[in-house]
């Protein structure tokens, strides 16, 4: 594969992602603490909606080599 190929493929991702994550950024299910000053916040939801899209993406690239 072609270097350019592939920078072209890491940025389509990168943008689908950043696209993605504006729309998912906080969903039900996400934990967060906020105590004062201090907040902390636990993306559950959101990182078990993106373990599913990478499996699925890296599924649908592994199929086609």
């Amino acid at each position: 594969m072609d270097f350019g190929k592939i920078f072209i493929i890491i940025g389509i991702v990168l943008i689908v992602v950043g696209l993605a994550w504006s729309f998912i950024g906080k969903l039900p299910g996400d934990i967060t603490f906020k105590k004062g000053n201090t907040t902390i916040y636990f993306p559950i939801v959101t990182s078990i909606v993106i373990s599913i899209i990478l499996s699925l993406i890296f599924f649908i690239i592994g199929r086609f080599r």
